[in-house]
Formats: structure tokens, sequence, C-alpha cells
């Protein structure tokens, strides 16, 4: 049987049987799996199956698994339960109120709920972001390296790597529209309104219009929007003519004034945003790049780190860049520097091969698996890795480097490093290694905590 098949297996075995998924789906390193009675879970059991990194309960249960294996697991479970991957089961039991009773209380603060609803709009746009992002930082390293850009092999590379963030806005609007129960075709031309170019040959208010205005915290807006203006119609409309009205209606309706009133907001909003954000790393340099940095991991140990995605992006629209990335991405090589420090110093077997199984991920930019199957369940050298992280962190916030994409952090980042500034980037990430190592082995480390792993 192969290591896939049989995680897929023995997880089913300790979630209650396959009968009690409501439904299926994963993200880079976590199959997410909504059940019908939380109570049947083993979470003890599942952290003990081989293969498996961590165990995180949420408003779904988050299995970690590693990125590569995710998504075979994931679709085995789908073979062996009939259920696809991003669809819900038919309902047998429970209520809808009664799944939500079963999650969690203190989770379900409203910024949390903002966070998570977020991160499930951008989530699956990840792996063609990161994609995308690679190419064009590898086809731009080519450029600064001399490479003719007229070259057909170089223009080929900056259109594919180019596509995704050409049409991102018509693809946050169709998911945002779809998070939130709304017709996803309705979201997506809410983001093509917004993002059309014919907006500047318009003129409103005596004022031209500006495309993308607001970029894409107004698209998820107008999109949102769509999806409430959506279900309120239709609760009016004979279900003759609903197919007709209902989105002839919403579309008028939300289409004028997210012209009129959502794009003019969401502009001051997302300005707001990156010069709050600019001038904190610029104001407080050393301090702020150290406190965003070591503050992070607590962020992803949550799984709210991908709603910080649109502000990356907004970023990148405004000024070109995104100077948060960079520093951001110190908490993952900080905690390889952690890790590299207990693999160094214990003799237990199986935290050094989990650690083995995470680390050359976690050199790419994906440290769940480093997180939640060593350093978060030790304790101590999770506090330890947020300070190897602090310190990189705060020299990239004095470097001043910059990403000019979205893509996988760690050494997976390089490429998108903005002004040539690759080799202090990388100084940044040895330096997060070097004093995550340091941290944890004299101060973060004892071999007889790794009985409780």
């Amino acid at each position: 049987m192969k290591k896939e098949q049989r995680l897929a297996k023995e997880i089913l075995e300790h979630i209650g049987g396959q009968n009690n998924i409501k439904s299926l789906a994963h993200c880079m390193t976590r199959v997410r799996l909504s059940l019908r009675d939380n109570s049947l879970a083993n979470i003890k059991a599942l952290k003990e199956i081989d293969g498996v990194m961590g165990v995180i309960e949420d408003d779904t249960l988050q299995i970690v698994v590693g990125p590569g294996t995710v998504n075979k697991v994931t679709d085995e479970i789908s073979r062996l339960t009939g259920i696809r991957s991003g669809e819900a089961a038919e309902e047998s039991f429970n209520t809808a109120s009664d799944i939500r009773a079963g999650i969690k209380q203190k989770n379900n603060t409203p910024v949390k709920n903002l966070l998570r609803r977020i991160g499930s709009i951008f989530i699956p746009l990840i792996p063609g972001l990161v994609a995308s992002g690679i190419i064009n930082g590898a086809a731009n390293f080519a450029k600064n390296a001399g490479v003719d850009e007229k070259a057909t092999w170089m223009q080929l590379l900056l259109v594919i790597g180019g596509a995704v963030f050409a049409y991102l806005a018509i693809l946050v609007g169709w998911n945002t529209a779809k998070e939130f129960g709304g017709t996803p075709v309705l979201g997506a031309i809410a983001g093509g309104i917004l993002f059309s170019p014919a907006l500047a040959e318009i003129q409103l208010f005596g004022e031209p219009l500006v495309t993308g205005r607001g970029g894409l915290f107004g698209v998820m807006f107008a999109a949102w929007l769509m999806a409430v203006v959506e279900k309120q119609v239709r609760k009016g409309m004979p279900n003759s003519i609903d197919i007709i009205f209902t989105p002839l209606i919403t579309l008028l309706v939300v289409g004028m004034f997210s012209l009129v009133a959502i794009q003019p907001i969401a502009g001051i909003l997302s300005d707001g945003i990156t010069s709050a954000i600019k001038m904190i790393l610029d104001v407080g340099g050393i301090v702020a790049g150290a406190l965003l940095a070591g503050f992070f991991l607590p962020l992803v140990m949550v799984g709210l780190h991908h709603g910080l995605t649109p502000i990356h992006m907004e970023l990148i629209n405004t000024l070109g860049n995104t100077p948060l990335l960079p520093v951001l991405a110190m908490a993952g090589a900080g905690q390889v520097g952690a890790a590299i420090a207990i693999y160094a110093k214990t003799k237990n077997k199986r935290l050094r091969n989990i650690i083995k199984g995470g680390l050359p991920v976690g050199f790419l930019g994906i440290g769940e698996p480093l997180l939640y199957g060593v350093t978060l369940p030790l304790g101590r050298p999770f506090i330890t890795a947020c300070l190897g992280a602090a310190m990189g962190g705060a020299f990239q916030a004095v470097m001043k480097t910059a990403a000019t994409g979205i893509g996988v952090s760690g050494l997976s980042l390089t490429p998108l490093i903005a002004d040539n500034k690759y080799l202090l980037y990388l100084a940044g990430i040895l330096i997060a290694y070097i004093f995550g190592f340091i941290f944890t082995y004299l101060f973060g480390f004892k071999d007889e905590m790794a009985e409780n792993i």
C-alpha cells in the first residue's frame, strides 16, 4: 500500500469514518475536513499517524501532511468517500446550525472570521500566483543579466507569467461571490467592471474614472455586494423569470454603485493601508521589521496569514513591489534554523525523521510541516524560532528589500526580489537561520522535550 493510501485510510479511521465527512478540501500542506460530528474525531490518534505532521482544530479539521503529499492524500480520500475535493456531501444528519455549534466559539471572532474568508478567496489562487510569480521573476532576472527582452522566448515567458495578474480581479471576484453564496460569474463581472480599461475614457462628476482604483479590496467588496443583492432580489422574484431578472437587476444596481461609491471608498482604504505599512517600515526600521517578522508565525499557526495576500497585491499595485513580504518571509527562515538545532541535539528518531521530511520544503518557504510537526508541539523552540525570525526581519527592513510579486517565501522568493537586492535578501535569510539555530540550541531545546512528540 502506498504511503498516501495508508494515510487516507488511517485518517478516515480516526475521524469517525467516511460518513462523518461533510466536505473535503486542501491547501498547500493541509487536508481540510468539515465533519458532521466533531466529537467523533480522535485528535490524539490522528497526531500519532506516521506521516501526519500536525492537526489544527478550527472551523475545519486541518491535518498537516506536507506539500505534494496533501494533493495525493486528498485525492485518495475523495476516491474512498466519493466526495469531490471542494464540494460538500449531501446532508444525511445534523443541520447547519448543529455543525456551526460544534465549532469552537473562541475561534469565531469577527477579525478571525474576516481573515478566514479572505484566505478562502485567495488560497485557491496561490498555486497560480506562485508559479506565475516565479516565471516573471526568472524572466526579469534574465533581463537584468542582459538578455534581450524582445527575444521570442522571453516574450512568451512574460505572457505566461503575467496572465494570472492580468485577470486577477476577475478570479478574485469569482471566488468572493462563491465564498459568500452568490453566483460566481456575477462576482467575476464585478472585478471586470472595476478593472476595465474603458473606465479611463469615462468622466463621472467631472472627474475621470481610474481603472483599478481601490484594487482588490474594491473587487472583494463589490463581489460580496453582488452576492448580498442577488439573494435579496431572488426572494421576491417569481421562479419563472428569476434566471433573467435576478442577475439583470443585481448587475445593474451593484455595477452602478461600484463605480459611484465602492471604487472611491476602496481607493481611500487601499491608499491608507499601503501608506501606513510603508510608513511603519520606513520610520520603524529595525524595530518594525523585527516585530513584524517575530509575530508572523503565530498568524501562520492559526491559518490567518493568507488574509494578508490582498495587502501584498495592493502594495505591488501601488508601489510596484511589496516591502512587507521579505520581512514576513523571515518567519519561516527562523523556524528552519530552529529545526536544524533540534536535529543536531536530539536522539529521538521520530523527531529527526519529521525534521528531515520538513526541512527541504522549509528551505523553499513552506513552513507548516516544521511548525506543526516540530517547533509548536515542543513549545519553547516555537519562541526561539520567532526570535530568529525577528533578527532576519530587522535586517530586511533596514536593507529595504521588497518583492515584485507574490511567491512562496524562503529561497524560492529570491527571483522576485526588487532592485537586484538578491544577495541582501539571502543574507537576511542566513541571519534568520543562524539566530534561529543559536537561540534554539542554547536556550530552546532539551532532548527530554522530544518525549512529547
